[in-house]
């Protein structure tokens, strides 16, 4: 009993210790508002679904509608990274906050009012579209600055990545009840009061957080601020490795799985829910996994990431198997976990080894690499499913998996560098930046 007494205060320092970043006044400001806004951008999907099903349009109508919210993000990502830079981070996401606000709020009221055409479905989505294309560049860059400890900055990641996981198990389901019993209309004005909330949260930042980062201050042209993000992007060999590899990841093993995950639980699994419980499952080990990284800073955390990345082949590798539900539900448990350790660590040392004045434009080269591909993979996986079977392409995907983390490990910036270690810049011809990692 007294062994018990004594352990428990020096686990509630070792949790007030990887909480620590909470005391920071601004990142705990960012953090509330951020987490709160969250929530219901993980609402809004379920409503806008509902919302052009109960106005009568179908599959077609709806495929429009998703279309139109994801291209703007696509088209105008790498442009919100160099406005980023040049107006500071804090100034776009605050005037992305409050569009997003009114937007929601507009789409809210048209379908409380029963004028909520497709057409102006389609517009709102995609104004909202553009909000967020401009919106996550700029919150790459701002973190560093709301950290005044930069070994705080991967439990503040961390703590994000809980924010996002958290939300998306959450988010659906009130989105279900509220639809349900209220209609759609009440999510978005919901959704739309979250944002008011992030937006009020980014106000409130101390001075101390910068408005402007200084990319130029006007002088020089946007094309030629575009110039310079993509050479520090291409500079450093461990970035573009790492942003191809997730590219690829998410043409051959993710879009595949998100689309022939269902078709196989429709066909052996027991349908719907049997797939809800093994993306639920995801999104639980998401926060096991954000959970277990607080606190923990390793010491080559680029290849810790890259190792983590190894659980994603295990879902589609259980699929592929034909293993019962209980299988391919724990094999999501780990994909879960490694995602939230992989984002954190690779957040994280994107922050501190890319110089704070290109943060946003490399964090937004990084985004468009990583996500091009998906749409395409989303779009063949069923069709070639139909050619060589729903199992080999599954099988494919976690094969690859496998190979791509050993080959990007054979990359010595990706499989050595610590976070002290300085850029071999000199190496390639390139001249070594300045490290970020104490900015702010």
């Amino acid at each position: 009993m007294t062994g018990e007494t004594e352990r428990t205060p020096a686990r509630r320092r070792r949790l007030r210790g990887r909480l620590a970043v909470l005391g920071e006044r601004d990142f705990r400001w960012f953090f509330v508002g951020y987490a709160t806004s969250l929530v219901g951008s993980s609402m809004a999907p379920v409503a806008v679904a509902f919302a052009v099903l109960d106005g009568g349009g179908g599959g077609s109508q709806l495929g429009w509608v998703m279309a139109a919210r994801i291209l703007p993000i696509v088209l105008v990502l790498v442009a919100g990274g160099v406005i980023a830079d040049r107006l500071g981070s804090r100034r776009v996401m605050l005037a992305s906050d409050v569009l997003r606000c009114a937007v929601q709020g507009v789409f809210a009221a048209l379908l409380v009012t029963g004028n909520a055409s497709v057409p102006a479905m389609v517009v709102l989505v995609a104004v909202w579209g553009l909000g967020e294309g401009v919106f996550l560049p700029a919150l790459g860059a701002l973190v560093p600055s709301l950290v005044r400890r930069p070994e705080r900055l991967p439990d503040a990641n961390t703590l994000l990545g809980l924010a996002r996981s958290v939300s998306t198990v959450a988010g659906p389901a009130l989105a279900g009840v509220i639809t349900a019993g209220l209609g759609p209309g009440a999510v978005l004005l919901i959704d739309a009061a979250t944002y008011g909330v992030g937006a009020l949260a980014l106000a409130r930042l101390s001075a101390a957080v910068p408005k402007s980062a200084g990319a130029g201050g006007g002088e020089a042209s946007m094309l030629a601020d575009l110039r310079h993000g993509w050479g520090e992007f291409r500079s450093r060999r461990w970035l573009w490795v790492t942003t191809l590899q997730m590219a690829l990841f998410n043409l051959l093993v993710w879009a595949p799985f998100l689309v022939l995950g269902p078709l196989t639980a429709q066909r052996e699994l027991g349908g719907a829910r049997a797939w809800g419980l093994v993306m639920g499952v995801y999104g639980v080990g998401a926060v096991l996994g954000g959970s277990l990284m607080l606190g923990r800073r390793p010491g080559r955390p680029l290849a810790v990431a890259t190792l983590a990345g190894l659980g994603w082949a295990l879902p589609s590798a259980a699929l592929a198997a034909g293993l019962p539900l209980g299988w391919v539900a724990a094999a999501a448990l780990v994909a879960g976990a490694g995602s939230a350790v992989c984002g954190s660590l690779y957040e994280s040392t994107l922050q501190s080894w890319v110089p704070a004045e290109v943060l946003a434009r490399v964090t937004a080269f990084g985004g468009l690499g990583a996500f091009v591909l998906g749409p395409l993979g989303l779009a063949a996986a069923g069709p070639l499913a139909d050619r060589v079977g729903v199992a080999a392409v599954l099988a494919f995907g976690a094969g690859w998996q496998l190979i791509a983390v050993a080959a990007v490990l054979v990359v010595r910036e990706v499989r050595c560098r610590s976070w002290e270690e300085p850029e071999q810049g000199a190496e390639r011809g390139v001249e070594p930046a300045p490290s970020a990692a104490g900015a702010g």
